[in-house]
């Protein structure tokens, strides 16, 4: 009996525009960035004050997620500010908009 996949989320924390970035991957959005504003989301992120949300792209199959996550960490910086500009042009944090 095959286990049904369960969605998941890649998203980018930043913490100015054009600043420091972090890709990461969850399947529960609203967790994980209350877990990287509170300092316990990642290392990476509370060393460098990361707690602005400005990108993230949902999929129904985690596993997706994952290679996705993978393939932009792999990015040039250049490319993956672009990424962003194109859905948030101006670096606003959207995790107002996961409420």
């Amino acid at each position: 009996m095959e286990r049904k996949q369960k969605g998941g989320w890649v998203y980018i924390m930043s913490d100015r525009y054009r600043g420091t970035i972090y890709v990461g991957v969850t399947s529960d959005l609203p967790a994980r960035i209350h877990q990287h504003r509170s300092g316990n989301g990642s290392d990476f992120c509370a060393r460098y004050g990361l707690n602005r949300l400005v990108w993230a792209e949902r999929s129904d199959d985690i596993t997706r997620c994952i290679e996705h996550e993978k393939r932009v960490k792999r990015w040039r910086r250049e490319w993956k500010f672009d990424l962003i500009e194109r859905a948030n042009p101006d670096w606003q944090d959207l995790f107002h908009l996961l409420a």
